[in-house]
């Protein structure tokens, strides 16, 4: 497993429908070291810091395998940061992510908080007005991370994935929750017991609530 990629975006704008927003998901590859903090990649830009970024959803992360899937449903290859994550790994490895996992990169220790919910900027980004919900039916949303160790990343370098309990939800255990209509009790309780992301977590627990 390696790090084949840092990208890094500086804010632009876009139209989504009738609005024009400012977005950091359009990201480029860089070679250089990058530092890594608690609240991201150094010069990295987070606009939309409703729903992106903080120090639960710090880094998100692809794999290339995922990126090799999409190109055969898409009938082209998509380059490092189409998606707008700032690391591109070659791979999670055979077994699913899981809430919790860590991985090493580099200096850097990463936790898993949380799978990517796809917008419409995302789908502004990708020019196709039905990407929400293609990205929803492909379930490989890539995960965001919590930065438990700051330090410095370079692509190339190797990783490490440090498993986490056996009994944590997976990303796509939470992403398939996140689109049910009538979630049960007991699949969300399940879920909150893992160390999810805050915005994650206060849907969950909203959702939780409203079946009290």
């Amino acid at each position: 497993m390696r790090l084949l990629s840092v990208n890094i975006g500086s804010a632009r704008a876009v139209q989504v429908g009738p609005r024009t927003v400012s977005t950091g998901i359009y990201k480029t590859p860089v070679t250089h070291p990058v530092r890594v903090g608690k609240l991201g990649l150094e010069t990295d830009t987070v606009s939309d810091q409703k729903h992106h970024g903080g120090p639960d959803q710090a880094v998100y992360v692809y794999s290339a395998d995922d990126y090799a899937w999409w190109a055969l449903q898409l009938g082209h290859p998509l380059e490092p940061g189409t998606f707008g994550e700032n690391l591109t790994f070659s791979t999670f490895g055979p077994e699913p992510v899981r809430i919790g996992e860590r991985f090493r990169v580099g200096t850097v220790l990463l936790e898993v908080s949380a799978p990517r919910i796809p917008c419409g900027v995302f789908a502004a980004r990708m020019g196709d007005p039905g990407w929400v919900k293609k990205f929803q039916q492909a379930a490989r949303p890539g995960f965001y991370a919590r930065v438990l160790e700051e330090g410095v990343v370079r692509a190339g370098e190797r990783l490490e994935r440090i498993p986490t309990q056996a009994d944590h939800p997976t990303l796509q255990d939470v992403f398939a929750l996140w689109y049910e209509s009538q979630p049960d009790p007991t699949q969300l309780r399940w879920v909150l017991q893992a160390p999810l992301a805050i915005r994650a977590r206060r849907e969950y627990e909203e959702r939780l609530k409203a079946k009290s």
